[in-house]
């Protein structure tokens, strides 16, 4: 890869199982903020958004108002996107409402696999998927609970940074 934190990033997180409410919320901001743009891009900007979104608390980023939104807008550590902003605080919003229904926001998620990591036979990263019939009910549901910024492509990534799907290929230690 030739990219360290990249390596660390897979070697340490991504396809790690996530049960922790603050972690999932944390890749949910990270993710929505990728649309369009890599996953390096992100990563190098990870600090700079747990600075500018309060550790990625859910309770607080709710509470985000428009003197907020300007703050943002001005922070060169992420990705000054308005929409793109405005959206992380609205699903803030919108998470909090399935912590409260589910009683932990990981209920809700891990349902859609049954409650256990999905392990895919990939034997070349050709056969990792975008999508996933999972991450397209998912979607839809996100959708029709006011989520933004989080389609299937986005969602399935989401799913398997935090591990719900473990896409790494055959051969990988992490396999």
């Amino acid at each position: 890869m030739g990219k360290p934190a990249y390596e660390q990033y897979h070697d340490e997180e991504w396809g790690v199982p996530v049960y922790e409410d603050q972690k999932q919320f944390e890749f949910l901001v990270l993710e929505s903020a990728q649309a369009g743009l890599s996953w390096w891009t992100i990563l190098q900007r990870r600090e700079g958004y747990r600075e500018a979104f309060a550790g990625f608390d859910a309770s607080k980023v709710a509470k985000f108002d428009e003197t907020d939104v300007d703050r943002l807008m001005k922070n060169s550590g992420i990705i000054r996107n308005r929409a793109k902003i405005l959206s992380a605080i609205n699903n803030a919003k919108r998470f909090i409402e399935i912590q409260q229904e589910y009683g932990t926001f990981s209920n809700y998620i891990w349902s859609f696999v049954g409650g256990s990591p999905v392990h895919m036979k990939c034997r070349s990263i050709t056969e990792v998927r975008a999508t996933s019939p999972e991450s397209d009910a998912l979607a839809q549901d996100m959708r029709k609970r006011g989520f933004k910024f989080l389609g299937s492509t986005v969602l399935h990534a989401h799913m398997q940074a935090t591990g719900l799907f473990n896409e790494h290929v055959e051969g990988c230690f992490r396999y």
